[in-house]
């Protein structure tokens, strides 16, 4: 294969200044170019503007990105969100149609934070929106006025489900994670299986059972300097090297 595989990043629409922007955080975009070994391709958050079929021809993979908004809750059928909770309805128009397109069409997809979040509702499930709320479950959520090197240091364990891609990927049962979320499944989607859950029995990661590719959903977030931790570095890797198979036989 003479081109790297192109790896499309669905962007946030935010308001900066007095002007709208679509933008992708650059830990994304690196993890993509050195961790996958592969071309970030950002896409414009339109909606139905956006011809899903030539974006997928266009694409090997798909990254879904963690965000500081939330998906709107009506897409799941959950109460109104707490005044001031930051949406995207833009973002949510794109990527919940785009997903199991995706998925179906044999691309890999990988899912971090809010990506794993949309997922969980393209697939029809449900989310809590105040998980630290909820009774018999851990606060969750991160200090936001630590430094980032603290608020993205591991918080707690996550258990890998035996013979699951993630226990693979790793290559033992456990891992040390990082935990910076308000949101968590409340009822998993339709034709997903669990692939991690935490301590309190969170689900922090799945896989699309009957994917023909990669097609995992992580809660936490392994693009926060990946180089320095070895199952990160891991996860990349075999994305990328799934988005390169596919490129291969689509080309």
């Amino acid at each position: 294969m003479s081109r790297l595989p192109l790896i499309g990043i669905p962007a946030d629409r935010r308001l900066y200044g007095n002007h709208y922007f679509h933008m992708v955080g650059e830990k994304y975009i690196e993890a993509i170019a050195q961790g996958a070994k592969a071309m970030p391709v950002l896409v414009p958050a339109l909606g139905d503007e956006i011809d899903l079929a030539s974006l997928l021809e266009a694409c090997d993979g798909l990254l879904l990105t963690g965000s500081a908004s939330n998906v709107e809750p009506h897409h799941y059928g959950g109460p109104a969100s707490e005044p001031g909770t930051l949406h995207d309805p833009n973002r949510d128009a794109t990527t919940l149609p785009l997903i199991p397109r995706a998925v179906a069409a044999g691309l890999p997809v990988l899912a971090i934070c809010r990506g794993f979040q949309e997922m969980n509702v393209a697939y029809g499930g449900t989310l809590h929106q105040r998980l630290h709320e909820v009774a018999g479950y851990l606060d969750h959520r991160d200090d936001e006025s630590q430094p980032l090197d603290v608020q993205y240091a591991p918080a707690h364990e996550v258990l890998l489900e035996p013979g699951g891609q993630l226990q693979k990927i790793a290559g033992h049962e456990r891992l040390h994670v990082n935990s910076l979320h308000w949101q968590g499944v409340h009822k998993l989607g339709s034709q997903l299986a669990v692939e991690a859950r935490a301590p309190d029995g969170v689900i922090e990661a799945f896989r699309v059972a009957n994917a023909p590719n990669f097609a995992l959903g992580l809660q936490w977030h392994p693009e926060w300097r990946f180089q320095q931790d070895e199952f990160s570095c891991a996860l990349f890797a075999a994305f990328g090297a799934a988005s390169r198979q596919y490129a291969i036989a689509a080309r």
